[in-house]
């Protein structure tokens, strides 16, 4: 458990640490680096940098959580990459069903798999459940989503690489959208995001920008204005 600078989350809550590459987006991955710098300082946890690792530890970590929290689930990994056990994928939603009182986000790039161990989890009302979208290559994990039973499901258009000027937000209940911060961070075009933000207006889904890339002044305002918009914590 980390406290952490994503402005759409309270902490972050890393069951499993690892991942490996599969689309456009997860060119600069910045867990892959930060994986790197942790094994490097000496982190027992990071001591297979970026392999995909479960740490059984972490399962009771929710009980140091004093008051209810916001939970971003494996900032430092995908949950339902093929290299984690379907076991430990049903123990974490286990712990994520248990601690009701917190408002738990998975995100993946990996759907399909979500899909398929979707009859064998509980999605309960306290987790949101998301897919990366970087550009129209990847809408189809809009589809995959849209089939699973989370109460909440949600896009995370980070890094945008691309317009989604006709993508399908039925079914959806929040949309992120970044660019690139960091060495060889790709351009985002901020009409990419304006086209997102009319879809989120015209069909009432919130709407969070976090910033272009990194070469922009007023990162966080998108035509002068600052979006941080959140679904209710009850969704």
């Amino acid at each position: 458990m980390s406290t952490t600078k994503i402005e759409w989350t309270d902490l972050t809550w890393n069951p499993v640490t690892g991942c490996s590459k599969l689309s456009m987006g997860c060119k600069n991955c910045y867990a892959e680096k930060q994986a790197a710098r942790n094994k490097a300082m000496g982190s027992a946890k990071y001591a297979n940098s970026f392999d995909v690792t479960c740490h059984a530890f972490e399962l009771d970590r929710y009980k140091e959580w004093k008051s209810p929290r916001m939970v971003f689930v494996c900032s430092m990994a995908d949950l339902f990459h093929e290299y984690v056990p379907d076991e430990f994928i049903k123990q974490v939603f286990a712990v994520m069903n248990q601690a009701d009182e917190h408002t738990f986000q998975v995100l993946t790039k990996r759907p399909e798999r979500l899909l398929e161990l979707a009859g064998e989890l509980n999605f309960s009302d306290n987790i949101w459940v998301g897919v990366t979208v970087e550009n129209a290559d990847y809408v189809e994990r809009i589809d995959l989503l849209r089939r699973v039973p989370a109460k909440l499901r949600y896009l995370s258009c980070e890094p945008l690489l691309g317009s989604l000027e006709t993508v399908d937000l039925d079914g959806i209940g929040w949309v992120i959208v970044g660019g690139e911060r960091g060495p060889g961070a790709r351009h985002m075009d901020e009409q990419w995001a304006r086209e997102l933000r009319d879809l989120c207006i015209a069909d009432g889904v919130p709407f969070f920008y976090k910033q272009r890339d990194r070469r922009t002044k007023n990162l966080a305002l998108l035509d002068g204005v600052e979006w941080k918009q959140m679904p209710p914590r009850s969704a």
